[in-house]
């Protein structure tokens, strides 16, 4: 970077203002060229373009971007994703427009595959439920509830994706002796790293038949939305848990509640949802049957927070906007929609 560099022409507008406010670390790289990003907190397309109309780049975490904001977008470089799903984003008609759409595509993997071993342990050891019985005095009557624990030593893990996060969590438990099978989309690339892992590449059928867990490691997309419907459930193994800190809508939540409430899955842990909106703004009771379910353990879309990976994300979203605004692009595993034609170049 040249000395005192000065970008501070360029307007920048960040969204999420409110609900996700960019970090210490965001706003340092920000600095160091001597931007002031436009803080805003918009949902309705109409009151993203009143600010958003003329920007130079557009800063997002969790607000959705369909095309008719994107249209809007007159000089538009980058939309830049504070993270790395962009499932909200209508990438196509940015990638249509010269609009580069950027994302942290390593964001927190380390921590998402903490938290989904994190859930894991907590459904097979009860964690929640002793904890409640504890609160309550009940520890005597309590113990009845253990008599349906299982070993974990020796079971078999099935992870749908095998990206960064899935790679993790199959380092991470190492120690339980697990069988591993993975299954991904190109089931022919050649993966040293799961040779080396003892990993079993398997098609998604044969994974969820034979599976003691499964944790799902995907992106949401037409693809994968809504895969795991009821009929694909209930092709679990018998007795299983399935464990989601991917994206909310792979999983059909209604479905998923009839599994359980019928016994064919043993529990659930789940970070991230469709039905249940964790994003309002403002905390408040919801009713979903999921949330009244004693065999599942949830968190608020938690996984990915770590003094670390918002460092990493920070840093990463300023380096593709100042990329942007210098002309140039961000790095390649940056560039979402890789087939671009930036209108900046």
């Amino acid at each position: 970077m040249a000395m005192n560099e000065d970008l501070s022409a360029f307007k920048i507008v960040r969204l999420n203002c409110e609900l996700f406010p960019p970090s210490e670390f965001e706003l340092e790289k920000y600095a160091e060229v001597k931007i002031s990003p436009v803080l805003v907190e918009a949902d309705d397309p109409d009151q993203i373009l009143a600010v958003a109309a003329d920007c130079d780049v557009l800063v997002v975490v969790s607000t959705a971007l369909p095309a008719t904001v994107i249209d809007g977008l007159a000089k538009c470089r980058m939309i830049a994703r504070v993270g790395a799903g962009t499932d909200k984003i209508d990438v196509q008609r940015a990638t249509e427009k010269g609009i580069v759409v950027a994302n942290v595509y390593d964001f927190c993997i380390h921590e998402q595959a903490e938290h989904a071993l994190a859930l894991l342990l907590a459904v097979v050891r009860k964690l929640p439920q002793m904890a409640d019985a504890m609160r309550d005095g009940a520890w005597t009557s309590s113990r009845s509830e253990c008599s349906s624990i299982h070993r974990m030593e020796g079971k078999t893990l099935g992870l749908v994706g095998f990206g960064g996060s899935a790679k993790q969590l199959a380092r991470r438990v190492a120690g339980f002796d697990f069988r591993i099978l993975a299954n991904r989309r190109n089931m022919d690339a050649p993966d040293d790293e799961a040779l080396a892992l003892g990993v079993e590449m398997v098609d998604l059928e044969a994974l969820l038949a034979e599976s003691d867990y499964v944790s799902l490691h995907l992106p949401l997309n037409t693809h994968t939305r809504y895969l795991f419907d009821e009929a694909r459930l209930r092709s679990m193994k018998p007795g299983a848990v399935l464990i989601n800190t991917a994206r909310g809508a792979i999983v059909d939540e209604y479905a998923l509640v009839r599994v359980l409430e019928g016994g064919h899955l043993s529990g659930a842990g789940i970070d991230t949802f469709h039905e249940i909106n964790v994003h309002g703004g403002t905390d408040g009771k919801q009713d979903h049957r999921l949330l009244h379910l004693p065999n599942v353990v949830l968190t608020p879309h938690v996984a990915a927070y770590s003094v670390e990976a918002r460092k990493d994300v920070g840093y990463g979203t300023g380096d593709n906007v100042i990329a942007a605004l210098r002309g140039e692009l961000p790095r390649a595993d940056r560039i979402v929609n890789a087939d671009v034609e930036p209108r900046y170049r």
